[in-house]
């Protein structure tokens, strides 16, 4: 577990061996996130802080206080270009384009959002048309991910999704026929999944020729209906053979995966995920959203308050925010450690001093032991993980943990 300490803590003066900022020249790019917490059906194994709609959602209520709650962060990020914004759930595509285009409105007007800049909404089969996916293109979203999870119905079912495999082809048709930009999230290693199904969904999934597809494998999170009962899931090595087949199967179909889960059409990579993943900065709004934002002399993160009732109880208040902390010097390593080491292609050495106000020699001991364990290499002016360090990535990340 990474300690965390109170934003004021910074100003004392640091014990002897503590590593300390040399300080930020240049905030990295910044990338807006908006939270809406509602699902139709909570899936079993999903650890995401989404809300079953079991009475009429108070749609209006919780734009108004999305709309407050950007308003009231704004001066942390004064002045600052918002380079992408992305509305992730629960289910957003539960919300109207009216709202979407309310949202972001106020969006434009208080912030210098970056002309023709990357704006994603998600949406699950089974809760969009053609009527939505328009009104959401004329509110100013051109980019779309799409939960499918399976083709199958017999996968879809015991995910307990809500769609099946006929809405799931017509969702992913409409929304590639409206939008230049969508990526399909797709997932293997599903309960009593075979190798052979698995590959068929990524072959179906090709066939729509989307801009991006995702390919998560099924993990069992704590505090989840398929954690405490377990389903009968495939062995490691068949999931690990799935892996490696549907990666070999997407990237003989001109999908690029740059990142663990992530494949793109050459120059289609999500914007927004990017800028994650270099340790970029992040403004959440939203119930549960989180942000982290850098400053000349510190990185901070913030955790607004996770139910959606309490959420527009606080917002009202000024009191959004539920946590706010610095993340502590010695732990900035790993954290970009954390984010960089899942791109395929790695990072470019200078990367670390500019994201984290650190010289590279503050985790030269890390860098090392990956490098003897063959997890990384370290070549010129580039750090980049290899095969193994892909398919170990949770042993290479304790690496730099333990730096």
């Amino acid at each position: 577990m990474i300690p965390i300490y109170p934003v004021n803590s910074l100003s004392a003066a640091p014990l002897e061996g503590e590593v300390t900022l040399s300080g930020l020249s240049n905030p990295p790019p910044l990338s807006l996130y908006i939270h809406i917490p509602w699902c139709v059906r909570k899936c079993p194994y999903c650890d995401f802080n989404s809300h079953e709609a079991k009475q009429a959602i108070p749609e209006e209520a919780y734009v108004d206080a999305l709309i407050q709650d950007l308003e009231q962060a704004t001066p942390l990020v004064w002045g600052r270009k918002i380079h992408s914004v992305f509305f992730g759930g629960g289910t957003p595509s539960l919300f109207s384009g009216a709202s979407i285009d309310k949202i972001l409105s106020h969006v434009r007007m208080l912030t210098p959002l970056e002309y023709g800049a990357e704006i994603t909404l998600e949406a699950n089969p089974g809760t969009v048309d053609t009527a939505h996916f328009q009104a959401y293109k004329e509110a100013g979203v051109n980019r779309v991910s799409l939960g499918i999870q399976s083709f199958d119905d017999r996968y879809l079912k015991a995910l307990g999704r809500i769609h099946d495999t006929e809405q799931v082809q017509q969702a992913a048709a409409l929304a590639i026929s409206t939008f230049e930009r969508v990526n399909l999230d797709v997932m293997y290693a599903l309960p009593e999944q075979t190798l052979e199904d698995a590959l068929n969904d990524a072959k179906l999934a090709c066939e729509l020729s989307p801009a991006h597809l995702s390919f998560y494998h099924l993990t069992l999170e704590p505090n989840t209906p398929f954690h405490r009962t377990p389903p009968s899931l495939p062995d490691d090595d068949t999931s690990a053979t799935m892996q490696e087949e549907i990666e070999a199967y997407l990237a003989q179909q001109g999908y690029q995966n740059y990142e663990t889960s992530a494949f793109a059409k050459p120059g289609l990579q999500c914007k927004h995920n990017l800028n994650y993943w270099t340790f970029g900065d992040y403004l959440g709004i939203g119930a549960g959203a989180h942000s982290k934002l850098s400053f000349h002399d510190k990185l901070i993160r913030q955790a607004r308050h996770k139910h959606p009732k309490r959420y527009m109880e606080f917002v009202p208040q000024g009191k959004a925010v539920d946590q706010e902390w610095v993340i502590a010097p010695d732990d900035l390593g790993f954290e970009f450690m954390m984010n960089t080491l899942r791109l395929n292609g790695g990072f470019a050495t200078d990367l670390f001093h500019q994201r984290t106000g650190l010289p590279l020699i503050s985790i030269e001991k890390s860098l090392n032991k990956a490098i003897q364990q063959g997890l990384i290499t370290h070549q010129h002016s580039r750090i980049t993980p290899t095969l193994k360090g892909r398919r170990f990535l949770n042993n290479l990340l304790e690496i730099f943990l333990d730096n």
